[in-house]
């Protein structure tokens, strides 16, 4: 029996372990505690600072309305940006006012802003310059104050009468560029131009077919019929809008005696004869603004030429207008050479173009 416990005692001996604890360590630091698991912390120096998290990331925590992630990463990526605003506050058909939120995100934070026109089945990213691309460059990546700030920018380029939706990511720093947050959208119109003509002494309605009388034309004398013509016009064309007007006859003709009382631009007063049109009213609700062009802006018996050649008569001055209305009378002058005739007529053409 004593043999054989001198056995044992030997073979536990021999089989036994030996565990030495060694601190990671060198001249500028040592690091005596580890953390496993869901642990971390931080050490520093004059010369270094150490930052980490040690062992098993937890598992992200989401729903349709937010994301936490876990560890380091997590921390210090970038807040996801709120829904923008996304508006068309002026009937636009090719354009949206876009206001970033930043989130809380500090304001060296660049962001990117994804869209869409079939809700997200593709994405599009908005260019540096406004337009929408289907790549998104470094160049796109914009700072609050890029993006326009409180008054935002304009996206440009869009098509009319298409809904749009818009989510915005953030980037700041290295490693930290956020996800998309939520969406905000609107929608475009449809190009438009509405064109309106009456015949009448006084602001009113009128309906088609128009005739305007000049009655007996005094020979020698400037000639002005009480009656005026009226135009509208409303258009959310970019650019503007324009209304032209031409005649059949280049002036007043007499068929039955193959004599024309021209049509002329200057004073009916010093010229011998002459036919013309003279701007007497132009308005605007909003926009515009509606304005009448050189040589037919003038007053006195001063009227712009009416001819075959389609010439402008109002401008928008290259806005969108509401509720532009302009008026211009007819003048005409017979020399005393010009032959008596009940027949001295004109057809004038009226229209009205944008350029959108």
């Amino acid at each position: 029996m004593k043999n054989r416990f001198k056995k044992v005692t030997k073979q536990f001996l021999t089989g036994g372990l030996f565990i030495l604890f060694v601190f990671p360590a060198s001249t500028n630091y040592e690091l005596r505690s580890f953390g496993f698991g869901a642990g971390g912390g931080s050490l520093d120096s004059t010369t270094y600072s150490l930052e980490g998290i040690l062992g098993e990331q937890s598992a992200s925590v989401s729903s349709n309305s937010y994301n936490v992630r876990a560890g380091l990463l997590g921390v210090q990526t970038a807040h996801i940006p709120p829904a923008p605003s996304l508006t068309n506050p002026s009937s636009w058909y090719n354009k949206l006012k876009l206001i970033i939120d930043t989130g809380g995100n500090p304001s060296d934070t660049v962001f990117a802003v994804a869209i869409s026109n079939n809700n997200w089945a593709t994405t599009n990213w908005v260019q540096s310059d406004n337009t929408v691309g289907a790549s998104l460059g470094i160049e796109d990546y914009q700072t609050y104050a890029n993006w326009g700030g409180a008054s935002g920018e304009n996206i440009i380029g869009l098509d009319p009468n298409t809904t749009y939706w818009v989510r915005v990511k953030a980037w700041q720093g290295e490693f930290s560029e956020s996800g998309l947050g939520p969406q905000a959208s609107a929608a475009t119109v449809n190009v438009s131009i509405d064109f309106d003509i009456d015949v009448s002494s006084s602001d009113t309605e009128t309906a088609a077919p128009y005739a305007l009388p000049f009655g007996t034309l005094s020979i020698g004398s400037v000639n002005t019929p009480s009656t005026k013509v009226w135009v509208d016009i409303d258009t959310n064309a970019q650019y503007g809008g324009y209304i032209y007007l031409s005649d059949n006859n280049s002036g007043l003709l007499s068929a039955s005696t193959s004599y024309t009382i021209d049509g002329v631009t200057g004073n009916l007063g010093s010229l011998p004869e002459g036919f013309g049109a003279q701007s007497s009213t132009d308005i605007e609700t909003s926009g515009g603004p509606l304005t009448a062009i050189s040589p037919y802006n003038n007053s006195s018996e001063n009227v712009g030429i009416i001819d075959t050649t389609i010439r402008e008569l109002y401008s928008t001055s290259g806005n969108p207008i509401t509720g532009g209305r302009g008026s211009f009378l007819l003048k005409a002058k017979p020399s005393n050479t010009a032959p008596a005739s009940a027949d001295y007529t004109d057809t004038l053409t009226i229209i009205a173009a944008g350029t959108f």
